[in-house]
């Protein structure tokens, strides 16, 4: 029998839509490797918040967006993320770095840093790959096999991301989301849009094991070369 073909999987879509718990569970699921892409690109504001970088300074950002050494692992039940050698995958999630990431992902030389990493981790997955994040279908991987848009209200985004975040104000979450989303789409450098051949996924109504069970669907009939 022969083995299946590799798949590409880009999953995009705002904070709060399940993209995470989802591209985790379908990579497991099906056997392939998992990238969070949003991990690089807090990863790097890491190191920039943690050199003392300007992030209002876009050429501050620019000049050194080549130094950190960051190393992504694909497993998709222990996904990690390294930084020069350091495991950052606790500091990344911090309101600074939470409130910096767009502002140093938005500068172009920080982009295609991070997209030449991806698109290698990419091309060399063998077993295929679930990426997610904002910009995958459209800028990192648009020969994607397979594109999935995930959305939700923003009220629903924001409870979730509130659960998360262990009681967080959920009026304030929600306000930080939107704010994220404005920034993220409107940059000049691959702003954060859906693809036009993407499937849109509301997950407002939807239980996580609904929304994977869609995923897994597309997957494996992109496999069976339906």
């Amino acid at each position: 029998m022969e083995s299946a073909q590799p798949v590409v999987v880009a999953i995009d879509g705002p904070s709060g839509t399940g993209k995470s718990s989802t591209s985790k569970a379908v990579a497991a699921q099906l056997g392939m490797s998992y990238l969070d892409t949003g991990a690089q690109y807090r990863a790097i504001t890491w190191w920039m918040v943690h050199h003392g970088i300007d992030v209002a300074d876009p050429s501050a950002i620019a000049a050194v967006a080549g130094k950190p050494e960051i190393v992504s692992g694909t497993d998709p039940a222990e996904p990690t993320i390294l930084v020069d050698g350091v495991d950052v995958a606790g500091p990344i999630r911090t309101d600074e770095v939470t409130a910096k990431v767009s502002a140093v992902s938005a500068v172009p030389e920080v982009r295609a840093r991070i997209t030449e990493l991806q698109r290698s981790l990419a091309g060399s997955a063998e077993r295929g790959i679930v990426v997610e994040g904002r910009d995958i279908g459209t800028t990192v991987l648009p020969d994607a096999d397979v594109k999935v848009f995930l959305t939700a209200s923003a009220e629903a985004r924001a409870a979730r991301r509130s659960g998360e975040l262990q009681g967080a104000d959920v009026h304030s979450t929600r306000d930080a989301l939107l704010k994220r989303d404005a920034a993220d789409s409107s940059r000049k450098t691959s702003p954060f849009v859906k693809a036009g051949d993407a499937l849109e996924v509301d997950t407002t109504e939807l239980t996580l094991a609904q929304v994977i069970e869609c995923v897994v669907m597309l997957v494996e009939e992109k496999r069976a070369g339906k």
